[in-house]
């Protein structure tokens, strides 16, 4: 029997497991939307099984359009969040005061 809690509980490895599922999903989600977007977008001939050139060349600049948008609101989220933080740390700090 070990003590001092060295080893993760049961319940941590649940939570651990359960976020990672909850990830996986949201990137399945994230892509799913982006291929049905691109898809019905570009993708015009279903008269042959080859993409044709335009077809091709489209959806390449959807989904790099779609990502670059998907990084950038990130970034301003994470920069978002930082000021919030900064904030509430600097009433924090007055209210201490």
């Amino acid at each position: 029997m070990i003590f001092g809690g060295s080893q993760p509980s049961v319940d941590d490895e649940a939570k651990q497991a359960a976020e990672q599922v909850k990830s996986f999903k949201d990137f399945l989600y994230s892509y799913n939307k982006l291929s049905e977007m691109c898809f019905n977008h570009c993708i015009w001939d279903f008269t042959t099984r080859q993409v044709r050139d335009k077809e091709d060349a489209c959806a390449n600049n959807c989904a790099e359009k779609y990502l670059k948008l998907n990084q950038r609101i990130s970034q301003r989220f994470q920069e978002f969040q930082m000021i919030s933080n900064e904030n509430a740390l600097a009433m924090a700090k007055k209210a201490g005061a």
